[in-house]
This record gives C-alpha cells, sequence and structure tokens, in this order.
C-alpha cells in the first residue's frame, strides 16, 4: 500500500469521519473531477440511447445491438497494454481532457450522419469504435486520477460516490434520451457533444494533482505489470473476475429496445426509464454507502449480492408488466452497486501509484468485458432463441457463477474488511 495516497495541500480534512456523507466534495478537485465525470457519462447514456433506438429502428436485428456493444468494448481489449502505461506515464487529467474532447467530436460526427440520413448502420459503428479508442485511455487515466486527488481519510467516500457519478447518469441520461431522441435525433447527439465539451472544460480546470509517474525504461515487463499484480493478488483476481462474469452472463441492457418496443411495448420514452432503472437503484445504495461504508463481511456480502443481482436479471426477463420490470431493472442496479462498491475499494486502496493505470486497464477490460462483451452475447443469444431466453438464462448462469466462485476464492468469501494490505 502507497503511503503517499492522494496529495496533501489543500485537499481537506486530516481525517473524514465516516458519517460526513459528503467529505470528498469539499474537496474542490474532487469536486470538479466528479463533476466531469458525470457530464461524460451523461452525454454517453444520451448517445448510446439514441444509437440503440436508431440501430434496431434502422434494421429491426437483435444482432446489431449487440454489435453496438462489441465496437466499444473491442478498442479497450486490443489496448489494454497500452493504455493502462500511458496513464503512468503521463499527465491522468490531460489524457481524461483529450478523451472526451474526442466524444465530443464523434457525438458531432453521428449529428451530422442523422441530418444526410442513414441508410445503413456502418458509419454508426465507425463512430462506436472511435468512442471506444477515446474510453479505453478514458477509463484507466480516470479511475487511477481520483486516488491522486483525495486525502487517504477522503479516499473511501470518494470512492462511492465516484461510482455514483456514473449510476446518477444511468438514471437521468437514459430518460433524457430518449425524451430526446423522440423530439429529434439531432438534438440528442447535439446535446451529447455539448455535455462532452463542458465535461473536458471541468477536468482541465483541475489543479494539477500529485502522481507518481513510472520512469522505467519500456519493456514487456512493465507493460504486463497490471496483469501480473492482479494475478498474485488473488482476492483482487476474484473480485474484478467475479463482477466480469456475472454481468457479462446476467446483462440485459442491450436487449431493453427490444424490451420496450415488442415485449413491454412502452416506446422510447419508456425505453429511457428501462435504462434508467437500473441507476436508481445503484445510486440508492451509494448514497448509503457513503455514509456507511461497508466494514465487515465484505466478501459474503459481495457473493450475496451477486446472486441477486442474478436473481433480479431472471424476474425481469420473465416480466411482462412495465412497473414490474422497472423494479427488477432497479434491484439489478442496486445488486450491482455492491460488487463495484467492493471491487473498486480493493483495487484502489491496494495498488501501488506508479502501476495503478496499468492495474486499472486490466480492470476497465474487465468491467468492458462485462458490459459491451455482455451486450454482444446478449444480442447474440437473442437473435438465435430469443430475447427472453437469452435473458432468463443469463441470470440463472450469474447466480451459478456466484457459488462456483465463492467455491474457487475462499480469500475473497472470507473477507472481512475493505483494508488494504500490509
Amino acid at each position: 500500500m502507497p503511503d503517499d495516497l492522494g496529495s496533501k495541500p489543500g485537499a481537506g480534512p486530516a481525517r473524514t469521519p465516516d458519517e460526513d456523507r459528503f467529505a470528498a466534495f469539499r474537496n474542490d478537485r474532487f469536486l470538479r473531477y466528479w463533476l466531469a465525470r458525470f457530464l461524460a457519462a451523461f452525454a454517453i447514456q444520451i448517445v448510446v440511447v439514441a444509437v440503440g433506438w436508431q440501430i434496431y429502428d434502422l434494421t429491426r436485428d437483435p444482432f446489431d445491438l449487440g454489435l453496438v456493444g462489441l465496437c466499444q468494448f473491442l478498442p479497450a481489449l486490443l489496448l489494454v497494454l497500452v493504455t493502462g502505461a500511458v496513464a503512468d506515464r503521463y499527465s491522468r487529467r490531460w489524457i481524461m481532457g483529450l478523451m472526451v474532447l474526442v466524444e465530443g467530436c464523434g457525438a458531432l460526427a453521428l449529428m451530422v450522419f442523422t441530418w444526410e440520413g442513414l441508410t445503413s448502420p456502418l458509419p454508426v459503428f465507425v463512430i462506436l469504435v472511435v468512442f471506444g479508442i477515446a474510453r479505453a485511455f478514458f477509463g484507466p487515466a480516470s479511475q487511477s486520477l481520483v486516488v491522486n486527488l483525495v486525502t487517504r481519510d477522503e479516499l473511501a467516500n470518494a470512492i462511492a460516490w465516484n461510482s455514483s457519478s456514473w449510476q446518477i447518469a444511468s438514471i437521468t441520461g437514459p430518460v433524457a434520451g430518449g425524451l430526446l431522441y423522440g423530439v429529434s435525433p439531432l438534438g440528442a447527439y447535439g446535446t451529447g457533444a455539448v455535455l462532452f465539451f463542458l465535461s473536458a472544460i471541468l477536468v482541465l480546470s483541475i489543479r494539477a494533482p500529485a502522481q507518481r509517474l513510472a520512469n522505467e525504461p519500456a519493456s514487456l515487463e512493465t507493460v504486463i505489470a497490471g496483469f501480473r499484480f492482479i494475478w498474485h493478488e488473488k482476492v483482487v483476481l476474484g473480485a474484478i473476475s467475479l463482477d466480469l462474469f456475472a454481468v457479462l452472463l446476467g446483462g440485459a441492457v442491450a436487449l431493453l429496445p427490444v424490451y420496450a418496443r415488442d415485449v413491454l411495448e412502452v416506446g422510447p420514452w419508456g425505453l429511457g426509464l428501462l435504462r434508467a432503472a437500473p441507476g436508481v437503484g445503484a445510486v440508492a445504495v451509494a448514497i448509503w454507502l457513503a455514509a456507511h461504508p461497508i466494514k465487515n463481511n465484505a466478501g459474503a456480502i459481495m457473493f450475496a449480492f451477486v446472486a441477486a443481482f442474478g436473481a433480479f436479471t431472471v424476474i425481469f426477463g420473465l416480466s411482462t408488466a412495465p412497473w414490474l420490470s422497472i423494479v427488477a431493472l432497479a434491484l439489478m442496479g442496486a445488486s450491482d452497486m455492491i460488487s463495484v462498491y467492493v471491487r473498486e475499494t480493493l483495487m484502489q486502496l491496494w495498488t501501488p501509484d506508479e502501476v495503478r493505470g496499468r492495474v486499472n486497464a486490466v480492470n476497465m477490460v474487465f468491467i468492458g468485458a462485462s458490459n459491451e462483451l455482455g451486450e454482444f452475447r446478449a444480442g447474440t443469444m437473442a437473435a438465435f432463441i430469443g430475447a427472453v431466453p437469452a435473458v432468463v438464462l443469463g441470470g440463472f448462469a450469474t447466480v451459478g457463477v456466484a457459488g462456483l466462485w465463492a467455491y474457487m476464492f475462499p480469500e475473497l468469501r472470507k473477507a472481512k474488511h475493505l483494508a488494504a494490505r500490509e
């Protein structure tokens, strides 16, 4: 565990009581960072909802919805040995800002394509690959930067709120995306572009944080340092691989356009509500965790809620009532938030700063695999066996993964506290 966690000058009080729910926001640099991440996440939610509805309108093929996720995931996988090393060698703040600017240009390109009239999804897929490249660099830099902005005592609170920025955007972004797309696809993409540019301005306005830059010569050993660290830390390996397979198998987000149009028949506005529901549950849990961090039986709690995530996925898959589907999705988000919190706390507390970018790059691939590759899995299965069986079988598989991982990683199952290793 590095002893230089966060930068001390002007970063907040020496000690932060657990009950101070908003402790991290008293740190100006973290506040700007959080707002920047929120605006970027809000923008990407608008764009993804608009793209999903536009692609399904154009082709009516669930497989194409799976390709939306694949286009965003593959760059992170192919560039994993580069993105983490870049985050360790160069300013994480500048990497974040530049990549958000790239995403803003991508949103403008989608607006232009839509204005000219799309007859094929190919141009959209190309832009999604650009988004994927930008997110591949953005992810390790942003996840690693938060530790450089706060003190050790603010970290647990910052991690809870950091996770919530995406989840809050997941509540409001899809609703806004559905409403904007219903009014005008051009408005949806244009709004996304503006929010990306505002995010870039915010993150680049942060005072330069302390960061230990990696200065060892580039070699295969230094490039794979993130993989080596995770492989040797079995608790970390178990936590991130559990999340990978649970969401990979149980994810149903890619099929929400199918559910909104064909199963629940609720239209674009209803799609926005469905997309927002997991975020509602996740944010409720994140707010609670900000003041009540997990202090005991962390491993057992994580496994229990991963299994719950799978069970609620089954309920959603079988539901034909919009209200029940929304409730099930909200409970899925709440359950997943526990897993996210445990994993991120372990990652940030146990990782030395000089390799944090490379470790987080690997973590981003795991997250991308569970989300974007999970969307491809869902879309492909739905194309062959139908949307409902694809979601239900995935939910049962997630429950099975929770049980199997509890057996395979006893160190994680028996973990009591989310504390740094000595």
